[in-house]
């Protein structure tokens, strides 16, 4: 018997006077006073589980026994008959790091140097992009919104690993979510039934009838750049045309199609690209020479011309996503969408909404970013924060355009996977529970005032721009003559890590200093990136 089963059991168990079989399997103290105390899991309180705001979890108390968010009872038929599978009860003292009340759990490994960690990268993985820092940080832990290094500094995370965790590094439930499911069955691939992909279809589904009453059908992938192949295909075969609009500075991947549908030349490197992809202008009031509403109407008017003499006339479907992600939070002006969609329908083409960065609340008030336009979709698409750092992606459509590819040979892997599907279900369970899309539109909205405070009194402050907790800064050398200063950006992205902040870069020219932190961002944690920002501009201006 290991150490853990020792630690469980008593001198009813063990020893010259145990008691009877019978007194054994009755005798459970440790259970019996996490009943009393009230506690669930890893000794944590219920109350702990959802830290921002009240949800059925936090309302009803947990037992001491699994409970799987797809499963009806906590226990399953086995071959020698029904077997119970108890959540283990810790002691205090052996309680998992991961669930414990400390500032830096991981500083209690010996971690290696992060230069030794940057010269084993260089050696064995292939020289792409990586560390974004001259002096790279090395990452080991997170807690909610902070993050650690392997010397145990704190960091403020405001840029959610690219807009990807949104509930929170290592939320309780998410964490208990996953063991749970992993303690069953961590793989299961599409050739077999399981009832957690369907589940959650529906839950999600459900979700999405708010911006298209008819959507009801899903399609799991493993990533952004997968959902986008997959809506492009949908496309295809439900109106048997071949052609699309993408957006000027828009990012949808890194497959061939989703390459070919990214308006940005420094992402465009893995030439020759599908055929058939036009750009239409990008709603960019920025550096349109008038105001914002003149901008989206130049904007909707180059999609007009852009399906007469840029195109056949017959789309299959237009890309766009509601907030550009790796643009530099280019927000369209509120009437952009409807137009532009109208425009789309009326060519027979299908609106394919990207929602890989902008889903999942981080718009605020919404679950989905397009709620905020009241445009109709016909395609979503979500990846990044469905899944809080999980691999996943997510592709939503009508049974109408699902039934399109009946009889058509596709197939993934590890899409819709148990173990995603637990963490997917997790983050809803949180986003829904604690109120989060609520808290990044005030949160979010106290963030941008801070930063417009900062630019009233700088002349290298462009345009902040947003919505919720995505923003964006456009740096600039002149305010009068906008020239972008792709520099001072990564001079200040820098001087923020040094200060205990971690941000973003992006845009076409790299002068966007990118926001996107966890959506259990503070109202502190808000003035504190503000401050950061303002003093970290200075310095590097």
């Amino acid at each position: 018997m290991g150490e853990r089963g020792q630690d469980r059991l008593c001198r009813v168990h063990l020893g010259n006077h145990r008691g009877s079989r019978r007194d054994r399997r009755a005798h459970r103290p440790l259970e019996r006073g996490a009943r009393r105390r009230g506690r669930g899991p890893g000794g944590l309180r219920p109350s702990r589980l959802l830290p921002l705001g009240g949800s059925r979890l936090r309302q009803e108390p947990l037992e001491p026994r699994l409970s799987h968010p797809f499963a009806r009872e906590s226990s399953r038929r086995t071959a020698l008959g029904r077997r119970t599978l108890p959540v283990p009860l810790y002691r205090r003292k052996t309680r998992p790091e991961i669930f414990m009340k400390t500032k830096n759990a991981a500083s209690k490994i010996l971690w290696p140097a992060s230069a030794e960690t940057a010269a084993v990268r260089a050696k064995h993985l292939l020289p792409l992009p990586g560390p974004m820092f001259a002096k790279p940080v090395q990452i080991v832990e997170g807690r909610m919104q902070f993050l650690y290094d392997e010397n145990g500094r704190e960091y403020l995370d405001a840029f959610a690993g690219v807009a990807t965790v949104s509930i929170g590094h290592c939320h309780p439930h998410f964490v208990q979510a996953l063991r749970a499911q992993i303690d069953l069955l961590q793989h299961n691939p599409p050739l077999y039934l399981h009832p957690a992909v369907g589940a959650f279809a529906k839950r999600l589904a459900a979700k999405a009838k708010a911006v298209n009453p008819d959507m009801e059908v899903c399609f799991f992938t493993n990533s952004g750049s997968e959902a986008n192949e997959m809506a492009a295909m949908l496309a295809k075969a439900h109106t048997g045309r071949h052609e699309f609009i993408a957006v000027q500075r828009s990012y949808h991947g890194r497959t061939l199609m989703t390459v070919a549908l990214t308006g940005q030349h420094a992402w465009r490197n893995l030439s020759p690209y599908p055929v058939g992809v036009s750009f239409t202008p990008a709603d960019y009031a920025y550096r349109f020479d008038g105001t914002a509403e003149q901008s989206t109407k130049a904007a909707v008017k180059g999609l007009a011309e852009l399906l007469k003499t840029g195109t056949s006339g017959k789309i299959a479907g237009f890309f766009a996503e509601t907030i550009l992600g790796v643009g530099g939070a280019i927000t369209p002006g509120k009437s952009y969408f409807t137009e532009a969609v109208e425009l789309v329908h009326r060519h027979g083409g299908l609106y394919v909404c990207d929602e890989v960065q902008t889903g999942v609340g981080r718009t605020g008030r919404h679950f989905f970013g397009i709620q905020h336009w009241g445009a109709k979709p016909d395609i979503i698409v979500m990846a990044k924060g469905l899944g809080n750092g999980y691999p996943i992606g997510a592709v939503i459509t009508t049974p109408e355009i699902a039934a399109s590819v009946k009889g058509l040979l596709h197939y993934n892997t590890f899409g819709g996977g148990p173990m995603a599907m637990a963490a997917a279900n997790a983050v809803l369970d949180v986003v829904e529970g604690s109120d989060l899309a609520d808290n990044a539109e005030r949160v979010g909205a106290r963030l941008m005032a801070g930063l417009e405070d900062a630019a009233a009194k700088s002349d290298k402050i462009g345009q902040v721009r947003g919505m919720g907790l995505m923003i964006g800064v456009e740096l600039v050398k002149d305010k009068k003559t906008k020239e972008p200063a792709p520099e001072l950006a990564l001079a200040v992205v820098d001087r923020m890590k040094d200060h205990g902040v971690l941000v973003g870069k992006g845009g076409l020219e790299g002068s966007t200093v990118r926001i996107k932190p966890p959506l259990c961002l503070t109202a502190a944690d808000a003035d504190r990136v503000a401050e950061v920002f303002a003093r970290s501009l200075q310095e590097a201006s």
